[in-house]
């Protein structure tokens, strides 16, 4: 019995090894890349909810300036009422999408509007054409970049990145090249880019968008608008898991206090005899 106690015991320490090296792996891939300064976001929390006006702000970004070369293949178009966008608004922005369908009766495939129940379509009919124009550079689909930029590490907390922070620090981190520095032909300069050469030239400018509810469109606010819409397409259950999580941890806390009180009460009667 002790030796398979000790035997558990060193593969508890053995995976947290790993863990921890990996931790240490995944900070070191980074490099000399400074970590994303922390934002205040709506959502982060046990209690956090999506903000909807930022929702859509950052929806108009994706729309006017990211959709022209990201895809966003995940997402389908009925689920924008999480946005606060009703029935008919929903229908009305699926209509300004072109979608192909088919094949039809002569065997020919089509294009039609689209529809609340389509996916957004992407920029680019196949890889070879987006990398053809992007100068040979595939631009990443979007739907999870939000999680897959995330990092939390349980070992080094301070070290936990949220995706919308890197993406924030993305946007805003281009930056003329320091002297000394070989940046290669089409690339551009960025603080928070591993290796500080991305392919994408700086996407945002002041006053690119005219946000409807009058928000001055500053390239900070385009940025945590746009990483605040693209973690809800990572994420869109995001609340109704929350919620869910709180009404489990006050079943198992009403179960709790049922259980002791009816174990004492069992065992006062085994005492009493």
């Amino acid at each position: 019995m002790i030796q398979k106690i000790k035997k558990i015991s060193l593969t508890m320490f053995a995976a947290a090894g790993v863990l921890v090296g990996a931790s240490n792996i995944a900070v070191a891939a980074g490099g000399d890349v400074p970590q994303p300064p922390k934002n205040d976001w709506a959502h982060v929390g046990p209690f956090g909810k999506f903000d909807k006006a930022a929702l859509q702000r950052g929806f108009q970004v994706y729309k006017e300036v990211c959709a022209s070369c990201h895809s966003l293949d995940l997402v389908a178009m009925r689920t924008l009422s999480d946005l606060g966008y009703n029935e008919d608004e929903v229908k009305a922005i699926a209509k300004e999408y072109d979608v192909m369908d088919g094949p039809n009766d002569d065997g020919e495939m089509f294009s039609r509007p689209g529809r609340p129940s389509d996916y957004f379509p992407a920029p680019f009919a196949n890889d070879q054409e987006a990398r053809a124009a992007n100068g040979g550079a595939l631009p990443p689909d979007l739907s999870l970049i939000a999680k897959a930029r995330e990092h939390l590490s349980l070992f080094r907390p301070w070290k936990s990145q949220y995706g919308e922070d890197y993406l924030v620090a993305l946007l805003t981190g281009y930056d003329d090249a320091p002297e000394g520095f070989e940046l290669g032909e089409g690339m551009s300069y960025n603080t928070y880019f591993a290796g500080h050469q991305i392919a994408m030239a700086a996407p945002l400018s002041e006053d690119q968008v005219e946000y409807a509810d009058g928000t001055p469109a500053t390239v900070k606010q385009m940025s945590k608008d746009v990483a605040t819409f693209l973690y809800w397409a990572s994420e869109p259950k995001m609340e109704a898991r929350k919620e869910l999580g709180f009404k489990v941890l006050a079943f198992l806390l009403i179960l709790s206090i049922l259980l002791y009180f009816t174990n004492k009460k069992i065992w006062a009667d085994v005492k009493g005899k």
